[in-house]
């Protein structure tokens, strides 16, 4: 039988933010290099967009190498030609990125653009049908700044290409940074 009398447990031996706190520091460390990295970015959307595109067309490379390793898996002729076809398109999408980084910026944020407006749409369609239900005022707010967002992009398209998603980029790692600072002033604050 075994014994009910255990020791009593604190909140952060059952949270896991023990080993957390130990490292707030460095946590806060990370965000002031994020900060520093999207304020960078800020300065040179242009060549911040340049590297985002690189990013994606390394990403392209390792999937359609991923696309082809798969198709030998596969029994089946059909099923073969289609993964090592599929592979190979990522493959030379990659390698296009590469060799023409402002059309594949170009490209990247017209969809960007596109798909901002969708979801707007879409959210905006959410509120309304949330409206007997929820609160559902906020998520109009979000809906219908999606969809300008998106509206704003693809007007200035192709001309926002060359700096929307160095500018996304720089804004993102501000606010990670930002975020991560928090976290870790907050896991001092607590300890």
């Amino acid at each position: 039988m075994s014994s009910m009398t255990s020791s009593p447990r604190s909140l952060d031996d059952v949270t896991g933010l023990e080993p957390l706190r130990a490292k707030s520091g460095w946590i806060v460390a990370l965000g002031a290099v994020y900060i520093v990295a999207g304020i960078i970015a800020l300065g040179s959307v242009v060549l911040a967009t340049v590297a985002t595109v690189f990013v994606v067309g390394i990403m392209m490379v390792i999937a359609g190498v991923a696309e082809v390793i798969n198709a030998f898996q596969i029994k089946t002729w059909g099923r073969f030609l289609l993964w090592l076809l599929l592979g190979a398109l990522y493959i030379v999408a990659g390698f296009i990125t590469f060799e023409n980084p402002l059309l594949a910026a170009a490209i990247l944020t017209l969809f960007l653009g596109i798909a901002l407006i969708a979801s707007g749409i879409m959210r905006i369609v959410l509120a309304f049908s949330m409206q007997a239900v929820m609160p559902w005022i906020w998520v109009l707010l979000s809906g219908v700044i999606t969809l300008l967002l998106g509206l704003v992009i693809v007007a200035h398209w192709p001309v926002s290409s060359l700096y929307i998603l160095g500018l996304f980029l720089g804004i993102d790692l501000v606010l990670a940074g930002a975020s991560w600072i928090g976290i870790g002033l907050g896991l001092k604050r607590h300890a």
